[in-house]
């Protein structure tokens, strides 16, 4: 029977595979983490950091106040058309024929001869 022997990868095919591996040989990240936490860039970080929480939040809240004033809109539109509808009904009610028809039941009714002008002479006074 054979012996068990192990394949030995080569330095050119274990680093390197992929974008990630590219960007570690490219960019040489392994010497700036030799002497410790580089806390020399840790402002800038924080910064970056803070402004991208900021963008998020700024997306959420401009999503959230277009919803509403989606959901405002529609509301609006909802009234406007309420409005009108009562307006008609109002216009249409106060009509002289319907205002007639309405009274009628309290037993006035509507007067048959035309309205006459009175006429006072200014020595009357």
């Amino acid at each position: 029977m054979a012996e068990n022997r192990f394949k030995v990868k080569s330095e050119k095919q274990g680093s390197g595979k992929g974008f990630f591996g590219f960007l570690a040989s490219g960019l040489k990240l392994g010497s700036a983490w030799e002497s410790g936490f580089p806390v020399k860039y840790l402002p800038k970080v924080v910064f970056a950091v803070l402004l991208g929480i900021i963008y998020v939040w700024n997306n959420h809240y401009a999503e959230r106040a277009t919803r509403e004033l989606d959901r405002l809109e529609e509301e609006v539109e909802d009234l406007r058309a309420d409005v009108t509808t009562l307006e008609a009904e109002y216009m249409f009610s106060s009509k002289q024929s319907e205002v007639a028809k309405k009274v009628k039941e309290l037993g006035l009714e509507e007067s048959k001869e035309p309205p006459i002008k009175i006429v006072v002479d200014e020595d009357e006074y």
